[in-house]
């Protein structure tokens, strides 16, 4: 007998974490059902785990309306479009030896728990074509962030002849396609942003041309004071690190040093972690610290499902989706 994956859920989904994850789920759906915007947040590697199966299609239902994601996110949801037949998965990971591990790399794999991303179809397939944008924009006395740069290459169809998966699986390119607004914090630690550095220091291309994470800042704080109206903006949150501590800020950083006193907080949020919490760690606190700091209100409506993003993202999509 068929089932959706809701009705599933819904019967099912009763208990613990996994009653959080309904109730986060339905909560999502009311905020957006009352015209409110929705940020979702990626840290780790959710692009190579294909997290875009189930994100490019919220993003072409406007279930999603900014994104912020780490440098490494961005680019390897390209990697994955372009070079997919060629990674290599290696489900016996924890077994490695060190002689195992260096012989992946001297291959030319770079393994990502389970999956081994390939240097050369991967990294360097794009790096020759987004190093002939970055050269154009120089050229032209032009600055773009990180993402516009990537937007360009996708919708300039550079890429199309190395197309490994179905496009529609590519959460970047259905974000190209909608010009979502991304907010890509520390891109400078991401391949791409290493490989521009290394271009940089050659002088063959000037740090300027891409925009920097302060630049980020101020773009995002414009675009929250002009989208927060109304039901306001949530936050969905998946994992911790850079993509989630940058933007989330953006909020007391209006109220409290620029004096917007009118400036809403974030109207939901919901973070999905495996962080142990109390550690002192910012991915591991619980969202009631976020009141203290002035990015949540008290009334509102906070969830963390403490579990695998990876299991646990494409399960919640799939309830908002209705699917």
């Amino acid at each position: 007998m068929n089932q959706s994956i809701s009705k599933f859920i819904e019967k099912n989904y009763l208990h613990f974490n996994a009653a959080v994850l309904v109730d986060a789920s339905k909560a999502y759906k009311e905020h957006l059902a009352k015209n409110g915007k929705m940020m979702i947040t990626l840290a780790g590697a959710m692009s190579t785990a294909e997290l875009g199966i189930s994100l490019a299609e919220m993003i072409r239902q406007d279930k999603v309306h900014i994104i912020s994601c780490t440098g490494a996110n961005l680019e390897e949801d390209i990697m994955n479009l372009v070079a997919h037949s060629h990674y290599k998965r290696v489900p016996n990971y924890r077994e490695l030896s060190p002689d195992q591990e260096w012989q992946l790399m001297e291959n030319g794999f770079n393994r990502v728990t389970d999956t081994c991303i390939p240097e050369e179809e991967a990294f360097r397939r794009i790096q020759k074509h987004i190093h002939a944008r970055w050269k154009a924009a120089q050229d032209k006395n032009e600055r773009y962030f990180p993402h516009e740069f990537m937007y360009k290459m996708l919708l300039g169809g550079d890429l199309e002849p190395y197309y490994e998966i179905d496009p529609k699986n590519s959460w970047m390119l259905a974000a190209a396609e909608k010009n979502l607004p991304i907010i890509c914090p520390g891109w400078e630690d991401s391949t791409m942003g290493n490989i521009f550095a290394s271009y940089c220091i050659k002088q063959e291309l000037k740090p300027h041309i891409v925009k920097s994470g302060i630049e980020y800042m101020v773009w995002l704080a414009d675009w929250y004071i002009k989208n927060s109206d109304g039901q306001g903006i949530g936050f969905f949150q998946i994992g911790g690190g850079i993509a989630g501590d940058f933007p989330i800020c953006v909020v007391p950083m209006l109220y409290q040093d620029l004096g917007e006193k009118e400036v809403p907080f974030w109207a939901y949020f919901c973070q999905i972690s495996d962080s142990t919490t109390s550690y002192g760690s910012y991915s591991g606190a619980v969202p009631n610290e976020k009141i203290t700091w002035g990015k949540l209100s008290k009334t509102t409506p906070r969830f963390i499902v403490e579990s695998d993003a990876t299991i646990v993202a494409p399960l919640m999509f799939a309830y908002i989706l209705e699917q």
